[in-house]
């Protein structure tokens, strides 16, 4: 029986770390509005090891999680998977898009993070805001 549990939770570890963010474009713009929040927007790759660190490291995390829901809808896409809307680039990835509720961007930029990285990334975008 333990065998069966750890082999349960090595498959899951191997299958990659899975946001529970939205993955509809237009429905993240469309709560995003309804709530007067921005939109933050993941872009990542099925194949990109980057991607996985960064969310095994740092958006997994409950904390951050937190953080970005107060400002933000989250949404997730995923340039192997997802439709994509043309006035958003997809190479490279992992991308970071901060768009207003109109799709308009805020903000972007890419690459991986630490979570240190990650907290400085949203003081820039805090600052792009203001402009």
């Amino acid at each position: 029986m333990r065998f069966m549990v750890l082999m349960m939770a090595l498959f899951a570890m191997l299958m990659g770390v899975e946001l529970k963010w939205s993955s509809d474009y237009e429905a993240a713009l469309a709560e995003a509005k309804k709530e007067k929040k921005d939109v933050y927007l993941f872009l990542g790759s099925e194949y990109c090891k980057y991607c996985e660190k960064f969310k095994e490291e740092v958006l997994v995390r409950k904390d951050v999680e937190a953080k970005l829901k107060k400002k933000y809808v989250l949404l997730y896409l995923s340039r192997d998977i997802d439709d994509i809307p043309a006035h958003l680039e997809t190479k490279p990835v992992p991308r970071h898009y901060f768009l207003k509720s109109d799709g308009k961007i805020i903000y972007t930029t890419i690459g991986g993070r630490s979570l240190e990285g990650f907290e400085e990334m949203l003081a820039d975008v805090d600052e792009a805001k203001k402009d």
